[in-house]
C-alpha cells in the first residue's frame, strides 16, 4: 500500500471509530485507533501513517510523535474529508 492509500484508510477509519464534531470534522483518541483490531490489520505502521497525514494537514494531533499507551488519550482530529 502506499502511502496516500494509507492515509486514505485512515480517513475512514477515524470517520469509523470517531465522533462528530459540531464543526463536521472527526475526532478520535490515539488509544481507540491504535486498539481496534481493524486498524492493526489494515496499518502496519499506524504513528507512521498519521504522520503523513498531520505533514499533509489531514489530521491534527498535539506532538510529534505518539506512542501507544503514553498518548492514549490524545486527541486526533480528521481536517479533511476531501
Amino acid at each position: 500500500m502506499n502511502v496516500e492509500e494509507e492515509v486514505g484508510k485512515l480517513k475512514e477509519e477515524i470517520t469509523r471509530l470517531g465522533q462528530i464534531q459540531q464543526d463536521g470534522s472527526y475526532k478520535v483518541t490515539f488509544g481507540v485507533l491504535f486498539n481496534d483490531d481493524r486498524c492493526a490489520n489494515i496499518f502496519e505502521a499506524l504513528v507512521g501513517t498519521l504522520r503523513a497525514a498531520k505533514k499533509r494537514k489531514i489530521v491534527a494531533y498535539d506532538g510529534e510523535l505518539l506512542l501507544q499507551g503514553v498518548h492514549d488519550n490524545a486527541e486526533i482530529t480528521l481536517l479533511s474529508q476531501a
